[in-house]
């Protein structure tokens, strides 16, 4: 698909303006809409903008309806940009397709198609059908990012699987005996917040849970109702019920994973505190990741964060599971004996199979991401 549209009424360099904008108002609510994608819409008329909105939490209503209801009658003749394919299936909603359709829009600006097989270009052909201009392709690179965990959830069974490491200046993620040790400064550790508000879920294997006893929540102003889905990877079903992630399930979800083996018992136990407990089968001597991350999908989760600690980020590294990485190079050093970010494998096991998009300044700490290409 081309990257570009045709000249349309509001001019080019109009059109991508209003597309990021587009793109812009979907990010809002990155890690709330699952299973929806999180997507933008806006709406111009002769050079104003006469709505604007953005898929709402849950998943409902969709970002085109949100900006229709809010444009109006001034919908008639006007431009929608949207940064996702509208839907033409009827789901829990009518497709937007023929809202849109409806409306009296006359061009719409689409980044993308869905790849969802129930639409799939079938939106962007029936508003066609009836006479609409449809252009797509513009700011697409951007879209797919926005888009990787609707887009890798449709296209391959499981959610966008994104790895954050806290490095040290020594390169190493933990004192001897895998003991924590704070890494980054505060602005880092802000910023992992967000990043966990944009995903649907975060996960860590049981040796992080009994060794830090994290809350995996968003603790900034404002965001902490907004925590992802908290997993836990417990192959022996051994989760205390004293931690932090049992302890507060009634606020923020906890979904443990664990193998055939346990006993009923132990899982009755977590399921009558709050927790929900899937089984999955073995690979070795852990759990098979390709059934986990197909059950999150099944579950309806499009972004998985993978926070902790070494063993089972080194786990979906050798199983190429791997999408985006996101390195946080910290100024302390750990000193010798300090545990490596991945357990028995070089740091370059990971970047080397990813693409560097750059990285930033927080403070006195660095971020670099990675991803696939």
């Amino acid at each position: 698909m081309s990257e570009e549209t045709t000249p349309g009424p509001e001019g080019g360099s109009a059109d991508e303006r209003y597309m990021r904008l587009a793109l812009a108002l979907g990010r809002r609510n990155l890690g709330r809409t699952w299973p929806n994608p999180a997507v933008g819409a806006v709406i111009v008329k002769d050079g104003v903008l006469v709505g604007r909105g953005w898929t709402q939490e849950g998943g409902r209503p969709h970002a085109e309806v949100e900006a229709l209801r809010r444009a109006k009658k001034m919908a008639q003749g006007a431009t929608l940009y949207v940064t996702l394919e509208p839907c033409a299936h009827h789901g829990k909603t009518p497709p937007c397709a023929d809202a849109i359709i409806r409306s009296g829009i006359t061009r719409v600006v689409s980044a993308l198609e869905d790849p969802n097989p129930e639409v799939s270009g079938q939106g962007h052909e029936r508003m066609r059908a009836k006479g609409i201009a449809v252009e797509v392709g513009l700011c697409a690179d951007q879209a797919r990012r926005d888009h990787a965990g609707h887009i890798t959830r449709m296209t391959q069974g499981r959610p966008h699987v994104m790895v954050k490491l806290a490095i040290s200046a020594d390169g190493k993620a933990g004192l001897p005996g895998r003991k924590p040790v704070p890494i980054t400064n505060e602005t880092a550790r802000d910023r992992v917040f967000q990043m966990r508000a944009g995903s649907d879920a975060i996960v860590v294997g049981i040796g992080t849970v009994l060794a830090d006893d994290p809350q995996l929540t968003c603790r900034l102003p404002g965001l902490f109702e907004h925590s992802p889905v908290r997993v836990v990877i417990d192959e022996k079903l051994i989760l205390p019920l004293s931690t932090s992630v049992v302890a507060t399930v009634r606020e923020t979800p906890t979904w443990v994973f664990t193998s055939p083996k346990p006993s009923q018992i132990a899982e009755e136990i977590l399921q009558e505190k709050g927790c929900k407990v899937f089984r999955v089968d073995e690979s070795g001597d852990r759990l098979d990741l390709q059934q986990v991350l197909k059950v999150l999908a099944e579950q309806g989760i499009t972004r998985l964060m993978v926070e902790g600690g070494p063993i089972l980020a080194a786990s979906f590294v050798e199983s190429d599971l791997v999408d985006e990485a996101v390195l946080l190079h910290g100024v302390k050093s750990v000193g010798a004996g300090g545990i490596d970010p991945l357990e028995g494998m070089p740091l370059t096991a990971l970047t080397g199979r990813l693409t560097s998009l750059g990285s930033e300044k927080l403070d006195v700490d660095t971020i670099e991401t990675f991803v696939r290409v």
